[in-house]
Order: structure tokens, then C-alpha cells, then sequence
């Protein structure tokens, strides 16, 4: 923490605010520019394990995965939307970043690929397919690509992760991951320097998840030697509520269960799965609590799609899970290709910027601090992340 002069805050507000705009609307720009960008070399590519960020479809050409703010060095996932007012062009040696003709950003920046991407596991298989740069020292396993609840006809009407597999998986070398090329994968990233690691993917078969994420936490602590991985285990609300003793007993030391919608009404349209074959909201809600229970306050994280209800609704249910010693994380809702919901327009930058706004209050209120947030997390990348931070006077100079 250190003391930040009152104009250098103005500025890094700024482009909180800027970053907050291009998540919303995107940017448009020619695929052909990024033939000058060395990327799966000195830079690192978009890897489209879980979620397709972009709104349109690109299977064989390679994007990078982020850029950065100048000035705090704030990372923003680059979200592909021809249609935007916001356009990215390569001109004179350099990519620049416009607003309908003015310039917003000259230079712009792109994440540095760590080393780990150009490894292989064991049996041959890319360790960048297998855990994915999330910054801030965060590395993010998908163990499935696919989720169970499509061929149910139950799946989120906001998710596009099995529309990813088709498009991304083959082209990418993206399939399911044993424990075993986890924890290779999970090494070779902490040697580099990372240290932390979220597990996560779509539906399977409840037991069948307890196992495997028992096998792969047994997997990394044997190949990083570490007792204490700082791992977070990303699940769906069990019907046996017992199962979050195994994941603590496994050396999981935060776990996840995301909500995603908080009215109940709500949430049984827009998630009929989650409410249908996990015991409905007040199971999922239950679930939590015990979350609570086994791993202690600020060590519960669950993940909310803001933008699809209503504001007074979701801020409702933000802090109060906040007030419980929930780490809420508002996930802005893109309306990604191959959802249900594709064509809908997310709110305004406005909107979004005031639920990050008072997300960072509850923060704040509640005590939470930067580690518990980070270490909870899969990507402490959000706009309300920023500003918590920069009211906390914590300048992060390396994203990742």
C-alpha cells in the first residue's frame, strides 16, 4: 500500500472508466492487424478453454488474450464486436486505440506469454490448454470444456461454453485434463512465478466431480511439493452438502459456487439447471452458508452475470452476501456467440460502472482485504477490482 497523489487517482480512474466502456461495447477492428503482433511468441494468445469472449466467431485466427491502461497497467480482455464504436488499428508501426476517429490510447499494450505456454506435459499435451493466464499470478484450469445441462435442454440462457467447444476446441487443442496434466501444468507455472490456481468447467455427474477434484488437488500437491497450492475449487451447489469437508480435507483452501442470479424468479429462467437438478435456490443458497462454515469467511467466493436483472435486485443480493463474508464478484454479463441470449444488448457502461462502484463499497465495508479477494477469485480483473484496490492505495505494476 503506499500514498497516491490525488492527480495520478484522477488519471487511473480514468481508465478504470475506459476499461469498463471497452468490456461493454467492445472493440471492432480487421483480424489481418494481429499478423503484426508476434503473438504465441513474445505475446500471449486468446485460449478459449471455457468461454468465448468475443461476439463474433473466429476458429482459425489468433487474437491476443488482453491489452493494457497505460497508466495502471489495468488489464482488459479484448472482446471482438464489429459493431462498436470503438476500433483497434495497426498504423505507423503500432496499434492505437480509437473513439469514432479520436484516440484513446496510442501504443497499446499486449500481455507478455509466459513461459509455461510453449511447455508440454508428459504425454505431449500444451500446457497452455490446460491452464490459462488469468493475471495477478492466477492460473485457471478448465478440467471440461462441455457442459452436461445443453443435451438436458437446461443449460444458462447467458453461456456459450459448449458453442466454444465447437468452434475453439479442435482448432485450439483443447480437451478434457487429467489430474496428472494439471499438476504438471500447475508446476511449471509456479516456478515461474504464479500462485494461485482456480479448477473449474461445465456440469458432469456430482460424484464424478468430487473424485476428480480430489485427484487433481493430490496431482498438484505432488508435483509442486506444496502442502497449501492456494487452490480454489469452482463447483455447482451439491445435494449432499457434506462433500465441502472432502475439498477442504484435499487442500483446497477457497472454493466458489456462483449464483449467478440472485431473484429467485429470475434465476430459474435464466439458469433452469442449477435450479432444476440442484436442489433450487434455497439449496444453492444452503450451500453457501455451509461453504461458510468449513472455509471461513472471505474464503467463499460466488460469481454473479450483472446486467440481465435488475439493478436494485442484484446489489440486494451482493451485499448480502457481502455482509456474510462472501467474496461477490459482479461478472459483467457480454452477450456472447452461441448463447441463448445472443443479439440482447448488456446495459449501459453506466450501468455497469455503478454496480463495480458499489461492489468495491461492499469490499470495503465488509473488511475484505486484497489477498482474500485475489486469493479467491479466478481473476481479480474486474473494474470494481480496480477501484477497490486504488482506494486501497495498491498499485499492481505487473498484471500477470
Amino acid at each position: 500500500m503506499g500514498i497516491i497523489s490525488e492527480e495520478r487517482k484522477q488519471k487511473l480512474r480514468y481508465e478504470i472508466y475506459l476499461k469498463n466502456r471497452i468490456l461493454v461495447e467492445g472493440v471492432s477492428f480487421n483480424p489481418e492487424i494481429f499478423r503484426n503482433l508476434d503473438l504465441g511468441g513474445e505475446y500471449t494468445e486468446q485460449v478459449n478453454v471455457l468461454f468465448s469472449q468475443d461476439r463474433h466467431a473466429h476458429g482459425e485466427i489468433e487474437f491476443p488474450g488482453a491489452l493494457f491502461t497505460p497508466e495502471g497497467k489495468y488489464i482488459i480482455l479484448l472482446r471482438w464486436n464489429q459493431d462498436s464504436p470503438l476500433s483497434l488499428r495497426y498504423e505507423d508501426a503500432q496499434f492505437n486505440l480509437y473513439d469514432k476517429g479520436k484516440v484513446l490510447i496510442e501504443k497499446v499494450q499486449f500481455g507478455k506469454r509466459p513461459h509455461y505456454y510453449g511447455l508440454k506435459t508428459s504425454d505431449g499435451t500444451v500446457m497452455r490448454t490446460v491452464a490459462v493466464d488469468y493475471g495477478y499470478g492466477a492460473m485457471f484450469i478448465a478440467y471440461s470444456n462441455e457442459c452436461t445441462l445443453k443435451e438436458k435442454g437446461l443449460e444458462c440462457l447467458f453461456c456459450n461454453i459448449n458453442t466454444t467447444k465447437a468452434i475453439y476446441s479442435e482448432a485450439q487443442g483443447i480437451k478434457w485434463k487429467t489430474p496428472r496434466q494439471v499438476g504438471e501444468t500447475v508446476a511449471a507455472g509456479y516456478r515461474e512465478g504464479f500462485d494461485h490456481v482456480t479448477v473449474s468447467g461445465g456440469f458432469v455427474p456430482e460424484r464424478r466431480e468430487v473424485e476428480y477434484y480430489i485427484d487433481v488437488a493430490e496431482a498438484i500437491q505432488d508435483h509442486t511439493g506444496l502442502g497449501d497450492f492456494n487452490g480454489t475449487a469452482c463447483i455447482g451447489a451439491p445435494l449432499d452438502l457434506s462433500v465441502f469437508e472432502k475439498y477442504k480435507e484435499a487442500g483446497y483452501r477457497t472454493i466458489a459456487t456462483n449464483l449467478e442470479v440472485w431473484n429467485d424468479k429470475m434465476f430459474e429462467v435464466i439458469c433452469p439447471g442449477k435450479s432444476q437438478l440442484c436442489g433450487g435456490r434455497k439449496n444453492w443458497l444452503a450451500a453457501i452458508d455451509e461453504e461458510l462454515q468449513v472455509f471461513g469467511k472471505h474464503h467463499v467466493r460466488s460469481t454473479f452475470v450483472t446486467g440481465i436483472e435488475p439493478k436494485q435486485s442484484i446489489l440486494e443480493g451482493l451485499e448480502y452476501l457481502s455482509e456474510k463474508g462472501v467474496v461477490v464478484v459482479p461478472s459483467q454479463w457480454y452477450v456472447n456467440v452461441g448463447s441463448s441470449l445472443e443479439g440482447c444488448r448488456t446495459p449501459t457502461p453506466e450501468w455497469h460502472l455503478e454496480v463495480f462502484e458499489k461492489v468495491a463499497g461492499f469490499y470495503r465495508k465488509y473488511g475484505f482485504t486484497w489477498d482474500e479477494i485475489r486469493n479467491t477469485c479466478a481473476s481479480a480483473d474486474l473494474p470494481s477490482h480496480d477501484l477497490f484496490r486504488l482506494d486501497q492505495g495498491i498499485l499492481l505494476e505487473k498484471a500477470s
